[in-house]
């Protein structure tokens, strides 16, 4: 890992990714090629990650066993939902298809001092979606941006149930920055490292992907990145990734502190 090339580094990275379209005006037809893009030359990537009200397409679109998971949205992005409304969300998400749910956490609560609510959240969407299905959490990190309370967020995740936690909506100012990430990554391991990691908005090329995949390698081993314990939430990285592997020319790196 530490020591990978180019091209080792962006086949590894497509194992991870979870390609993503969240835009406001995703249409049906945008559902089926992202589906379709999802399933490169050189393999598939780990998921595809879209709204609720897509699932069903993309599930009859994929098939009910292929190799590209079902990631959606609850609770987003603003992490504002009553908790039965983003149970119901979840129950709905998880009976037309999805097999992972990535839940934005009450984050604006939190930073107002009240870990009840997101202890009452985690837990509720867990017990609605309940293994197989993959439950991460979205911290909101550039939101929270006090890094007490980006480990505060991410032991109470953890400790109630997610699967993974992940930096950001991507739809906020700030999103995933190595610098919550380190945070993250070190709550990880101090819980056994058996939960996952997923930085998600701004991660753009290979070079980036490289970045946090070097800090996952140093915190965790080098071995920890798979796509059980790691994936990337990005749109836009599946074209630097397959440049790579084509061959032609990589973008620069992106990812700050």
């Amino acid at each position: 890992m530490l020591e990978a090339n180019n091209r080792q580094i962006a086949a590894l990275s497509l194992s991870l990714l979870d390609l993503t379209d969240l835009g406001e005006t995703t249409t049906a037809e945008a559902i089926d090629s992202l589906c379709d893009k999802a399933i490169t030359p050189f393999g598939p990537t780990a998921a595809i990650c879209i709204w609720p009200r897509f699932v069903a397409q993309a599930r009859a679109r994929l098939g009910a066993h292929h190799a590209v998971r079902i990631a959606t949205v609850v609770n987003f992005p603003s992490g504002d939902l009553p908790v039965d409304a983003v149970v119901a969300e979840t129950v709905q998400a998880v009976a037309d298809g999805a097999d992972e749910i990535d839940l934005v956490i009450p984050y604006r609560a939190l930073m107002a001092g009240d870990e009840q609510a997101v202890v009452d959240m985690v837990t509720a969407v867990r017990a609605a979606a309940p293994h197989p299905v993959t439950l991460k959490t979205i911290l909101e990190t550039g939101e929270l941006k006090d890094k007490a309370l980006i480990r505060k967020a991410s032991d109470l995740a953890i400790a109630h149930g997610a699967d993974f936690i992940k930096t950001s909506t991507g739809k906020v100012a700030i999103n995933a920055t190595l610098t919550a990430a380190d945070i993250m990554l070190n709550a990880i391991r101090e819980h056994g490292g058996k939960v996952g990691f997923k930085p998600a908005g701004g991660v753009r090329t290979v070079a980036d992907a490289q970045l946090y995949l070097k800090l996952a390698a140093t915190i965790l081993g080098q071995d920890w990145p798979m796509p059980s314990t790691f994936r990337f939430g990005a749109s836009g990285l599946l074209t630097d990734i397959l440049a790579t592997l084509e061959g032609r020319e990589s973008a620069a790196p992106q990812a700050q502190y």
